[in-house]
């Protein structure tokens, strides 16, 4: 599974949508994810999900297994419309920032309550953030506190890099940054401006923890207790989770099921089965076989949607790893790759071949950022990697819960195999837990799948927390000085300056391709016969406020 002074607004998104339509993505829908007239109140509906990585705990939660349970069980200080992904008031009665977003004054809306009858207070925001950015808590969404002053000193450079030596305990456990000015209200001052804050604030990573959780992390990890509309109930993530709305909730965004069930699958054809036999809901992604032909729409007539949605996949190198280390070999591999006949033959032309870094439905989006390497080039591919040091063999890791997968990447080592007439291997994992583990844990030999479905809508939710040195999505360690710098200037800029400033630091990815751009996946979901007025976000997740049985 992240914005600049892009305080983004309804029609600039609905404008990034209509150009990826324009290219080749169609929507289409059925009359089932209507105004919602139809359907009871009440009632329980399946959802498909994997495992998540990680307990459910916000901070080190960054996968989709994990955030399609928490982001219903907790609200943030702003929330985002499921039509448009526009950023909303929720937890927060205002968010003002100083002229040049460097000061952020926080108010929030009195009488919130969470899960376990405990006041939700400028202290639940603030010391969530802190412990989350503390160093010693190792959280994987750590990072997205490192603008704000004060973050360095709970995290100490460690004194060898990736050497044995290890970084020293911090001195402090608070950022000098955050004050609670009373019960409901608090203050940011970040190091440099961050003018697009206010978009960026419904993340996981700045949702508000009960002062019960500070007892007990990882018993909280097995059963949160959150402020949101759903309140979990029971399960874990081997089997799923069972939700149930929360009578408490005080947002307008109130459920109409009273409960939702987040059933876990090893296998997405398992899983299309279930729908079709009515033993499932909803399936937010097809499987690639039953893409061909368009077969889902025939096997579910009035009940699927296919429109685009801000995921985009791509291939990491490691660059951890000396023999990744090299552009001429990561350009290689990348002109190696025919996107095209992928995109058509295992994904039935759902999908579309990248030409950057950034998803086109973001204001800000610039096509061919990738230039030439993104081009299927076999012969200045083979050229190229004549010149690169390390000649393989080479592997490709990815998480073999869904069948797509397999396909796509086997059909990229046979790519470098026939151009480069160099040996590579898919390699599978068991599923998608396993295989972020061992990604997260810097454990990769060779290349791996990665795909981004965006936190919130933005050019900066694509670059940001994916490339920039230590960021908390980095999979690959990149690590670029300018690319760096400058982020750090857009995202104290606004509007057309700091689109234009983001899409600066994305060419700079095309310096060195050690993370290959490879589709932008438009999303085809299905659901049973049992539930109505069905609808899915601009994240790819389904809408639990809006959905019915019938």
């Amino acid at each position: 599974m992240k914005q600049r002074k892009l305080i983004l607004t309804s029609a600039l998104f609905a404008a990034g949508a209509l150009a990826l339509t324009a290219c080749g993505g169609g929507s289409s829908s059925s009359s089932s994810s209507g105004s919602g007239s139809s359907g009871a109140k009440g009632g329980s509906v399946t959802i498909y999900n994997v495992k998540p990585q990680n307990p459910l705990i916000p901070t080190d939660t960054n996968e989709v297994g994990g955030s399609n349970v928490l982001d219903n069980l907790f609200t943030g200080l702003v929330r985002y419309d499921p039509t448009t992904a526009a950023p909303i008031l929720s937890a927060a009665e205002s968010i003002t920032p100083s002229k040049k977003s460097e000061f952020w004054d926080i108010k929030l809306k009195p009488g919130q309550m969470f899960q376990d009858n405990t006041p939700v207070t400028a202290s639940s925001f603030v010391d969530a953030w802190n412990w989350g950015a503390y160093a010693p808590n190792a959280q994987l969404n750590s990072s997205f506190f490192t603008p704000i002053k004060g973050y360095d000193d709970l995290n100490p450079a460690d004194p060898d890099g990736d050497g044995p030596k290890t970084a020293p305990v911090p001195k402090v456990k608070t950022m000098s940054g955050l004050k609670v000015i009373s019960p409901t209200e608090f203050t940011i001052e970040f190091k440099t401006p961050q003018s697009f804050f206010r978009v960026e604030a419904g993340y996981a990573a700045f949702f508000p923890l009960p002062t019960s959780f500070y007892k007990d992390p990882a018993a909280f990890g097995k059963k949160p207790i959150g402020n949101g509309p759903f309140q979990l109930v029971s399960g874990d993530g081997s089997t799923g989770f069972v939700l149930k709305a929360w009578a408490g909730y005080q947002g307008a965004d109130k459920p109409s099921i009273t409960q939702a069930t987040f059933k876990t699958y090893t296998s997405d054809t398992a899983a299309y089965a279930d729908i079709q036999a009515g033993n499932l809901d909803f399936m937010d992604e097809v499987p690639p076989g039953d893409l061909v032909n368009d077969q889902f729409k025939k096997d579910m007539p009035g009940r699927f949607i296919s429109k685009p949605v801000g995921l985009i996949g791509t291939l990491t190198m490691p660059s951890y790893d000396k023999d990744y280390q090299d552009p001429i070999l990561h350009k290689a591999i990348s002109m190696a790759i025919d996107r095209a006949t992928i995109t058509k033959s295992v994904f039935n032309g759902s999908y579309i071949p990248a030409t950057g870094w950034v998803s086109p439905v973001v204001d800000g989006y610039k096509a061919g950022a990738c230039g030439v390497n993104c081009d299927y080039n076999p012969t200045m591919a083979k050229q190229l990697f004549a010149q690169a040091k390390f000649k393989g063999p080479f592997t490709i890791s990815y998480n073999g819960d869904r069948t797509g997968n397999k396909e796509a990447y086997e059909a990229i080592c046979h790519n470098i195999q026939n151009n480069l007439g160099a040996s590579c291997t898919a390699k599978p994992y068991v599923d998608f837990a396993t295989f972020r583990a061992a990604v997260t844990s810097y454990k990769m030999t060779g290349m791996f799948r990665t795909a981004w479905q965006m936190d919130y809508p933005s050019i900066q939710d694509y670059l940001e927390p994916l490339y920039v040195t230590n960021a908390s999505s980095n999979d690959g360690k990149y690590s670029n000085k300018t690319f760096d710098s400058l982020i750090t200037k857009a995202d104290g800029q606004s509007g057309a300056a700091a689109n234009a400033t983001y899409q600066q630091a994305e060419a700079t990815l095309a310096t060195d391709m050690s993370i290959v751009p490879l589709w932008y996946e438009n999303q085809s979901a299905v659901w049973s016969s049992r539930v109505t007025n069905v609808k899915t976000t601009p994240f790819s997740t389904i809408d639990l406020t809006d959905i019915k049985v019938k």
